[in-house]
């Protein structure tokens, strides 16, 4: 290993974070969340192509784009071609730490965040990297090895993590951004144009959209509207929600920005993928949830576990996407909101699972390790 770099940062005074992350917004909003809590120049490393680029710079954070290469579990011939980029990547992370003099490197998880990781090591800078998901994915397994401490959001994580590592691994729970704290029902009401006292379902997808939720959700609508006000994330993705839409009792839009917090203070009832940052901000608001989560033919696995877990809390309900219908997705719909006093006992077990405020809590560890 390289020999240690200064930890007095670049400008002279306070010391620079640099943080690491990306490949969807789920890896983005956390990280900004404690960035915005240090109260000091912070650098963020992403993919020149992801969708970090944008949201970090909306935020009004320095960023540096690197090559980056998909890390898969099974074999392919595009292994070859991303393992070049992620050496590459590396390279590139090398130069923008040295150039930086961070104190410290801060990864969200994702891809992207093994370059710099790996570049922080080489350049003996201190590494730290936090996992939203109920279990470690891939990237957060190769990190760890580089890094001095793992963050995780759940005490049960810790029991998937190499029993070498668990030593150096804290439960801190999952940041979510400060706006959800303050966000205002009336507001996000206000925005969509829903009546006061009309039930309002809020379906997000995900920052890429979720074709089998937006089938599922438009297969529906004409019997859904009858009762309910209906806000409809799509996705950037989705070509038939590339521009805001409204419609009697139907809002719909590519991707809500600072209105989502207020949206979901609003909503009765959240539809969604079961991705670890949506549920975390579901908890935080306390919000009862219908979760149809990435099947295992499109993904690790990570959200049946993730809605497990909020289903056997009694937070969610969980609808298996291989199997819902429009008509079976209404009904789960229609029989929540049937049941007295069922969303109110969801949405207190949602609050249950998101108590606290993590991004203060790693901004003050990350603060304290800087001395």
């Amino acid at each position: 290993m390289a020999e240690s770099v200064s930890t007095a940062g670049a400008s002279g005074t306070s010391p620079v974070v640099v943080f690491a992350g990306g490949g969807t917004a789920g890896h983005v909003f956390p990280g900004l969340a404690v960035a915005a809590r240090l109260g000091r120049k912070v650098v963020w490393i992403g993919s020149s192509r992801g969708v970090e680029r944008q949201l970090v710079t909306d935020a009004g954070v320095e960023f540096r784009g690197i090559p980056a290469g998909k890390l898969r579990r099974y074999l392919s011939l595009r292994n070859l071609t991303d393992l070049a980029a992620t050496a590459l990547g590396v390279i590139a992370s090398l130069r923008i730490l040295g150039r930086v003099k961070p104190a410290l490197l801060f990864s969200k998880g994702g891809f992207v965040s093994v370059p710099p990781v790996v570049a922080a090591w080489l350049r003996g800078i201190p590494a730290w990297t936090h996992e939203s998901d109920f279990d470690p994915g891939l990237a957060t397994r190769i990190n760890l090895r580089f890094c001095e401490r793992v963050l995780v959001s759940f005490p049960e994580t810790l029991e998937d993590l190499p029993a070498a590592y668990r030593a150096k691994a804290l439960v801190t729970g999952n940041p979510v951004r400060a706006a959800l704290y303050s966000a205002q029902a009336a507001r996000g009401r206000a925005f969509v144009g829903a009546a006061h006292g009309l039930p309002m379902i809020l379906v997000i997808g995900g920052s890429l959209g979720s074709a089998a939720i937006n089938s599922l959700v438009r297969g529906s609508l004409e019997r859904l509207r009858r009762r309910f006000f209906v806000v409809h994330q799509t996705g950037a993705r989705d070509p038939a929600g590339a521009g805001a839409a409204a419609q009697d009792r139907y809002h719909s839009a590519a991707f809500f920005k600072e209105e989502l917090p207020d949206l979901m203070a609003s909503a009765d009832l959240v539809v969604s993928r079961a991705g670890a940052n949506t549920l975390a901000e579901i908890a935080a608001l306390g919000k009862a949830s219908l979760l149809v989560p990435l099947p295992v033919a499109s993904s690790r696995g990570d959200q049946l576990r993730n809605a497990e877990m909020f289903r056997s809390r009694g937070a969610s309900v969980v609808l298996d996407e291989q199997s819902a219908t429009p008509a079976s997705f209404a009904a789960a719909v229609e029989a929540l909101f049937d049941e007295p006093g069922r969303l109110e006992a969801m949405g207190r077990a949602a609050s249950a699972l998101g108590a606290g405020r993590p991004d203060q809590l790693i901004a003050e560890l990350i603060l304290k390790r800087l001395g």
